[in-house]
């Protein structure tokens, strides 16, 4: 899996680069992340890239040729341009799955008050929102993107439990998890957790996820999706039992 991640703030992600996970998927020839700066593209001598909008209005956008130019020195026929944006649909763990089943992923960042919508409109593939707030850049939301699908890359976690038992992967929030000391401030681990019995605790894990989803994001759950064994927890949960 290669990333380019296009930006007028590469400097931005050198940390990424650096961070256990991803710096080790770079190290093994799992992953590889470029970053493109955007600034390089532009006919300006100052290297500017921004202009006033047509038509006026507040603030200043990024341009179209320079975008386009280096969109251009990145992209193969493999490569799938995303433009990190408020008017694309919402990114969630399904999406990260999708995504990481490409080849190439091209990470278009905006600034200012956004670009020139020609670029969206013929030379993006997709647009992908990361919530219902302002940001000031796009950068943070391309390093989730970074993050996210590379941990579902096949090598670069050291099991593929590590992210198949983890929140959203199967719908629901995790289960709890306890480590030593078994009590603490007279607060006990689940005494199910220390019984050896393995189908119990898979038992006990499907029921406190599913559990803590209906409490805390009830919205995650499709009861139309759920399997007989799924509803007839829900109901025990439910009813208070």
């Amino acid at each position: 899996m290669k990333f380019s991640i296009l930006t007028i703030f590469p400097e931005f992600f050198d940390g990424l680069k650096d961070y256990s996970i991803i710096a080790r998927a770079i190290k093994n020839n799992l992953i590889e992340v470029e970053t493109v700066n955007i600034r390089d593209f532009s006919n300006d001598k100052h290297k500017k890239v921004d202009d006033y909008p047509y038509g006026g209005g507040p603030g200043m956008l990024m341009q179209v040729e320079p975008i386009y130019r280096s969109i251009e020195s990145v992209r193969t026929d493999k490569s799938r341009v995303i433009y990190l944006s408020p008017h694309g649909k919402r990114l969630n763990q399904a999406k990260l799955v999708e995504l990481s089943k490409e080849d190439h992923l091209v990470l278009l960042n905006g600034h200012y008050e956004g670009i020139d919508y020609r670029i969206v409109e013929n030379y993006v593939d997709e647009e992908i929102s990361i919530g219902d707030f302002v940001l000031t850049g796009a950068e943070i939301a391309s390093m989730l993107i970074v993050d996210g699908v590379s941990r579902l890359i096949p090598g670069v976690l050291s099991s593929e439990e590590s992210y198949m038992e983890e929140s959203f992967y199967n719908g629901f929030l995790e289960y709890p998890q306890y480590t030593r000391p078994r009590t603490f401030n007279d607060l006990s681990v689940p005494d199910i957790l220390l019984s050896g019995d393995h189908e119990k605790i898979r038992e006990y894990r499907k029921f406190m996820s599913l559990k803590l989803t209906y409490l805390k994001r009830p919205d995650l759950i499709d009861r139309e999706k759920l399997s007989d064994y799924e509803k007839e927890l829900l109901s025990k949960i439910e009813e208070g039992r």
